[in-house]
């Protein structure tokens, strides 16, 4: 099995090669002159001063637990900008003592009643691909990681209904490759897809493959099984019930502060058959969302319907465009789609648009665009967009994101706002050497989900003062504006301050409760959510 970098993204025999890096480098020199893109080397993990271990698992325990450097470094925080720059200097403060793999349920509740009864904070992890600092012990005194990487498997698959039984640890493509010999899928493909866990999307709230309806992973979830200290508790498999607070709604987003969910019934669906995507320019951005927001209340639901403004569509499709690029695609196990997309291509052109390529689900043109296909384009580089970053970090620069959710009768105001105060912090701590870009990710009937990009030359030693100065500015302006402080990032530690800010005082109050009836010692996840 190919390895996991320490302290970047995924596996270390996928990072960018040589002329990969190349050509990126060449880009960003294109887009900032003059900008010191000097290489810096990763460190040797076991070249770092990591501290012991302060604590050590009971005997019945033992061998569920590592204290292995690299394996504790690796550990130690998710991927985020600030994560991997740290990395890169060698900060290892925060460590956890231990890594816990449960092999089995009660091993679970076996780590928590230990936790709890010697006081040592336990910090649940699935795939490690947190950006909101979700996975960090960052707090003082020992802690042990849980990570549930072995519990891995569909234990139970329910055809009739088109349902799953799951164990959480299990990542994302074993679990597709479990599901297909039944040709069903779960159908939930974030950009982590391939380092992150069925419990760690349930436990974040993730956003996935569908940019309308099922837009995240909790639309896809029948029922939990969660273990906290309190007690193991399950959620009976429905439909759908109004009978009070839903069970499974106080778990979802928790992010293993309230419990650790172990298994979940998941809705599945057939596997799709037929596809197509287009390809539609815009001289225009308004109008450009002036056709996204039409779509999106046309009660069509594409399974995407992602708009890249002109610098995104630039930066990581590779076309120029005056007002934008909006990728839409409709997809189906039981019928063609052709109906559905001749219906949302003449409502994109009446507000403009014009149709630059389109494809079917097997890549083949249904005409042959002028220009190569953005989408394809697009997608690529999406998918090696966290590698990008890792090369990028690695030469001074600043690349990373933030992304929310508004009304669209406020977004004209909200993403002037935002992007100013993006622009304004870039000036401020990188002397303007920098670009913001702006992308959907999920559109709904009442509002838009943005997602911004920063790219702006750094310092190297300084580039996480001055993220972190970037992100502030920004998130005071998502806050104050209206917006969510994360659509599917989730809270973590990195966005509390914002989300304390959001909540209103009796919810959180009710949530302090909860917590203090789950977790009375307070050793679940320390810092994140409440």
């Amino acid at each position: 099995m190919t390895a996991r970098s320490w302290w970047g993204w995924g596996h270390t025999a996928a990072a960018l090669d040589a002329a990969e890096t190349d050509a990126l480098v060449g880009r960003v020199s294109a887009l900032l002159p003059g900008h010191d893109l000097s290489d810096h080397e990763p460190p040797d993990p076991r070249s770092l001063e990591v501290a012991a271990p302060r604590v050590a698992l009971p005997p019945a325990l033992a061998g569920l637990g590592s204290d292995d450097v690299v394996d504790r470094l690796g550990h130690a925080r998710g991927k985020a900008f600030r994560d991997v720059v740290r990395n890169l200097h060698g900060d290892v403060a925060h460590v956890p003592d231990l890594v816990v793999r449960p092999r089995t349920e009660q091993d679970v509740e076996d780590v928590l009643d230990w936790c709890t009864t010697s006081g040592t904070p336990v910090v649940p992890y699935g795939g490690g691909s947190s950006v909101v600092g979700g996975v960090e012990p960052r707090f003082d005194g020992p802690a042990v990681t849980l990570d549930l990487g072995l519990l891995d498997r569909v234990l139970e698959v329910d055809p009739v209904s088109r349902a799953a039984r799951v164990q959480a640890g299990v990542l994302g493509p074993a679990l597709e490759d479990q599901l297909r010999p039944h040709g069903l899928t779960l159908r939930h493909f974030p950009q982590s897809f391939e380092f992150s866990t069925l419990g760690g999307w349930l436990a974040t709230r993730a956003g996935g493959h569908f940019a309308t309806l099922a837009t995240h992973i909790d639309d896809l979830t029948e029922a939990l099984r969660v273990v906290s200290p309190a007690g193991t508790g399950e959620s009976r498999r429905l439909p759908g019930s109004g009978a009070g607070p839903s069970p499974d709604r106080m778990f979802l987003g928790s992010e293993g502060a309230l419990g650790v969910i172990t298994e979940a019934w998941m809705r599945l669906q057939q596997r799709p058959v037929w596809q197509r995507t287009v390809t539609v320019g815009f001289t225009s951005y308004d109008d450009a969302v002036a056709a996204t927001r039409a779509l999106a209340q046309s009660g069509l639901h594409p399974s995407n319907c992602r708009l890249l403004d002109p610098a995104e569509a630039l930066i990581n499709a590779g076309t120029t465009t005056s007002g934008g690029l909006l990728l839409v695609a409709f997809e189906s196990a039981d019928h063609p789609v052709d109906a559905w997309l001749d219906l949302a291509l003449e409502l994109v052109r009446d507000h403009g648009g014009t149709v630059l390529a389109s494809r079917d689900r097997d890549g083949s043109e249904r005409a042959a665009p002028d220009a190569p296909d953005a989408s394809q384009a697009w997608r690529s580089a999406f998918i090696r967009m966290p590698y990008q970053r890792d090369a990028l970090a690695r030469r001074s620069m600043l690349v990373e994101t933030f992304e929310t959710a508004c009304t669209w009768d406020a977004f004209p105001r909200f993403h002037a706002a935002v992007t100013a105060a993006a622009q304004q912090a870039i000036a401020k701590v990188c002397g303007g050497l920098g670009v913001v870009t702006c992308r959907f990710t999920h559109v709904y009937p009442d509002g838009p989900a943005p997602y911004y990009g920063i790219y702006a030359a750094g310092r190297w030693g300084s580039t996480l003062v001055q993220w972190d100065e970037i992100k502030a500015a920004v998130s005071d302006a998502i806050s104050t504006h209206g917006g969510t402080i994360t659509h599917h990032h989730a809270v973590g530690r990195d966005h509390r301050p914002w989300y304390d800010d959001q909540r209103p005082a009796p919810f959180a109050a009710a949530l302090r409760a909860a917590k203090s009836a789950l977790d009375p010692a307070g050793v679940l996840n320390p810092g994140v959510v409440v």
